[in-house]
């Protein structure tokens, strides 16, 4: 750690679904071929999709490395699960930019804290802190109202309002009336699309302070449970998360599984859910899919290890289990007695 100091550092934060992995993976498309830039993103979900996402795009051998805390805020418990996570990429990485995403549930001022605290001082570099956000959220008092969206765009040196294809002039000049009743028109404003900004905006010291405050949400056991946890024997594991009015389900399969492609597109499109990340081994080869209130988009992947989906909504669905599981190609492989054997980790 020693020999690394200064490394510019940016949050990239917003609520479920505005965008901030598609914002990410366009900034890495115009990285400076020379330069190693680091990814720390948060998951909500016990399973972990973001990392598997972005390795199945960008590798090391192109100067991009990942890390992933799931499990809800990885800012709680005094920063420790982000600390000792942030400590290996760093040390494995030595990074010339890193980028921070936490979990749209997250809570950013904890975050700006933890990289502030001594641990870090001299470290890194704290930069602009870009929000994102999808304009049209703001006539949903399920939203405007919720204490994390508020914080996220409170933080904000950069405010990105993605999505600007979907939305109305009302919902542009609903955003312009929000922020200045909220004396946050000194905040930069993007309007944008599929998360293309510039990296330009990265650049130069955040205005914000962290706070001293430190709030545990979480008990840090249960972070990388079902990340790290080894699948049984029958192949696969299920795990579930609930916070802040979501809840979360996610399944991991070894690679003795694979899907059929267009069973499981057709299943992924009729799932009613604010957000689903996954990625898939099939017949066809893998892919990763991205279910947002808009439209569900399908992309090629590197070959990956496992299949893995993560679904977050206001509430589960039972049928989205078998569901699923039809959508497996070669049904010997699938052990339903050892169905009630899968570990479930709740926080």
């Amino acid at each position: 750690m020693t020999l690394i100091s200064g490394v510019p550092t940016n949050i990239i934060t917003g609520f479920l679904g505005v965008g901030k992995t598609s914002t990410i993976l366009h900034l890495l498309k115009s990285k400076p071929k020379e330069e190693r830039w680091a990814i720390l993103v948060n998951e909500f979900g016990e399973i972990g999709i973001d990392g598997a996402l972005y390795e199945g795009q960008y590798s090391q051998e192109q100067g991009v490395y990942i890390r992933e805390v799931p499990g809800g805020c990885m800012c709680c418990t005094a920063g420790l699960p982000m600390q000792v996570a942030l400590s290996q990429l760093l040390k494995r990485a030595k990074p010339d930019r890193l980028l921070i995403e936490p979990t749209g549930l997250g809570h950013p001022t904890e975050v700006l804290q933890t990289l502030n605290s001594e641990h870090f001082r001299g470290v890194l570099t704290i930069e602009k802190i870009v929000t994102l956000i999808d304009a049209r959220s703001l006539s949903d008092q399920r939203y405007v109202d919720h204490e994390t969206f508020q914080e996220q765009i409170a933080i904000a040196d950069v405010i990105v309002s993605n999505k600007q294809d979907l939305c109305s002039a009302n919902d542009k000049a609903l955003l312009q009336s929000y922020l200045n009743e909220r004396s946050l028109s000194d905040a930069t404003l993007v309007f944008t699309q599929h998360g293309v900004i510039e990296t330009s905006l990265l650049q130069g010291p955040t205005s914000m302070v962290s706070s001293n405050s430190a709030d545990v949400h979480l008990n840090t056991a249960l972070v990388t449970q079902a990340l790290d946890a080894g699948i049984p024997e029958c192949g696969y594991l299920s795990a579930v998360n609930q916070k802040q009015g979501f809840h979360s389900i996610g399944w991991r399969f070894t690679s003795r599984f694979q899907f059929d492609r267009n069973k499981l597109f057709a299943f992924l499109s009729g799932i009613d859910a604010k957000r689903v990340k996954a990625v898939f081994m099939t017949s066809s080869g893998s892919f990763g899919y991205n279910l947002t209130q808009d439209a569900l988009s399908e992309f090629p992947l590197e070959p990956i290890q496992e299949s893995k989906i993560e679904i977050i909504a206001h509430e589960l669905n039972p049928e989205w289990e078998p569901g699923l599981f039809t959508c497996i190609s070669d049904q010997s492989h699938l052990d339903h007695t050892a169905r009630g054997e899968q570990n479930d980790s709740r926080a």
